[in-house]
């Protein structure tokens, strides 16, 4: 039975992210693009781990909390203030889960605690910051790579190449047999992309 202060947070965390003024078509109908998201994330969560911890659930409801807040445009072009927007909207979405948590009654520890996993400061360190991000790579690569591709047709292939590995590295063994899996569903161009991308160099 979830507590009544993980409901308190949950449904807080949703009525931040029920403002963002953009939308996103979700089973044909339209809701906003941030509560879809942290929708997708939710359900994800629950396919990779069937018993997640209060803390979980909250950071990954959490992982894009007004993010349009913060748009890539305020950051200059290049991979480099890329990742400085990335890990600003790390924190910030950190600090908006804490002060919502401690609204609902967390202690300071598991505020902190999950602070600490939106800004993914122990990836591939910490269980739960590992899992919080094979939830977001699923979630990617689920809902929003045929859209990235399609809106960056610019990139050339080994570009892509190099995202797919990326995203690839940042995942946990678990992630990626669930990834091989859901790959078989994207399509063909991405299927080939992502068997280009992870074959074994001969």
């Amino acid at each position: 039975m979830s507590s009544a202060s993980l409901k308190c947070a949950l449904n807080a965390i949703d009525r931040a992210n029920c403002a963002d003024p953009n939308k996103e078509v979700v089973a044909g109908e339209s809701i906003t693009k941030e509560y879809a998201y942290s929708l997708h994330m939710t359900r994800w969560l629950y396919e990779l781990d069937t018993a997640p911890s209060e803390r979980l659930q909250i950071a990954c409801r959490a992982q894009h909390i007004e993010r349009w807040k913060m748009p890539r445009s305020d950051y200059p072009k290049g991979r480099k203030s890329y990742y400085e927007w990335r890990q600003a909207c790390g924190r910030m979405h950190g600090r908006r889960a804490a002060e919502i948590m401690a609204e609902c009654g967390y202690p300071e520890n598991e505020c902190e605690r999950v602070e600490v996993i939106l800004t993914k400061r122990e990836l591939r360190k910490d269980a739960d910051t590992q899992l919080l991000e094979d939830v977001a790579c699923m979630v990617f690569l689920e809902k929003y790579f045929a859209q990235f591709y399609a809106d960056n047709a610019e990139y050339d292939r080994e570009k892509w190449l190099r995202i797919v590995r990326r995203t690839w590295g940042k995942m946990s063994p678990r992630a990626h047999e669930r990834a091989l899996a859901l790959s078989s569903q994207l399509p063909e161009h991405l299927q080939a992309l992502m068997q280009e991308a992870l074959a074994v160099p001969n």
